[in-house]
């Protein structure tokens, strides 16, 4: 195929893009969160920094509406409408002020997103109100991309069983994304250039939740979250130096 889709990408980056969609799918069913963080570290390596949160947020909300439809019975629809409402505040207001960005600091800023999403915990007063939550994560996620841990903060709260927790958050991300992705598209990123490419990521995430669900008792979970930390950790810190070094030289 041409050019790795249209997007100027070759066959090796494309072909390790749609190996770690595969592996973020499969780790977000498996454990829950982590697996956005670890597809945003990847496309934030590989891609042009301008390019990074759009394709990040349609790949996910692709992901995250096969996760939902795969859930579908799970869902707490109640939870929908205050976490609706607060992303569309947060987004209309991320949309604002994330056009005036320069492409290192955006690379600089989703690294340190990535160690804090490693080594802290979001703030408590998530966990009380989706409407806040909303607004929180959603503005953010213009910057950054990679908020699950926000809202999966808010779904924990809920005391949900685990179908319930994995359902809601796929539920609620789906919104997130999808009203991100709009407005990327008003704010004029060419989607189009990466559209065959976003695709084969949307769908080899897919196979990763089919996966993750089949597997999922097979993992030995803190082994696994040791070395996810650690390959975050070691992608964050590469994405800081490669921003760093830009804005000094």
């Amino acid at each position: 195929m041409m050019d790795a889709l249209h997007a100027g990408l070759g066959w090796p980056v494309a072909g390790t893009l749609l190996a770690f969609s595969f592996a973020g799918s499969f780790i977000t069913v498996a454990f829950g969160i982590g697996g956005g963080a670890v597809m945003l570290a990847v496309l934030a390596t590989l891609l042009p920094a301008a390019a990074i949160i759009p394709v990040h947020g349609l790949v996910q909300l692709g992901s995250n509406v096969g996760r939902a439809a795969i859930m579908v019975k799970y869902m707490r629809l109640d939870l929908l409408g205050g976490f609706t409402a607060g992303a569309l505040v947060g987004i209309f207001f991320g949309g604002t002020f994330v056009v005036q960005l320069q492409a290192e600091w955006i690379q600089i800023g989703v690294g340190l997103f990535i160690l804090w999403s490693i080594l802290a915990t979001p703030p408590a007063f998530l966990r009380r109100s989706g409407l806040v939550t909303g607004v929180f994560s959603s503005f953010l996620t213009m910057f950054f991309g990679g908020t699950g841990p926000f809202v999966a903060t808010y779904v924990k709260a809920q005391k949900l069983e685990r179908h319930a927790h994995v359902a809601s958050h796929a539920m609620l991300m789906t919104v997130q994304h999808l009203l991100k992705t709009l407005a990327f598209g008003f704010l004029g990123f060419a989607f189009s250039t990466w559209a065959g490419l976003i695709v084969l990521l949307i769908g080899f995430g897919v196979l990763g939740t089919l996966a993750g669900r089949l597997l999922l008792a097979r993992i030995d979970e803190r082994r696994f979250k040791f070395a996810l930390n650690a390959i975050l950790a070691v992608l964050a810190i590469r994405l800081i130096y490669s921003g760093g070094s830009e804005l000094i030289f």
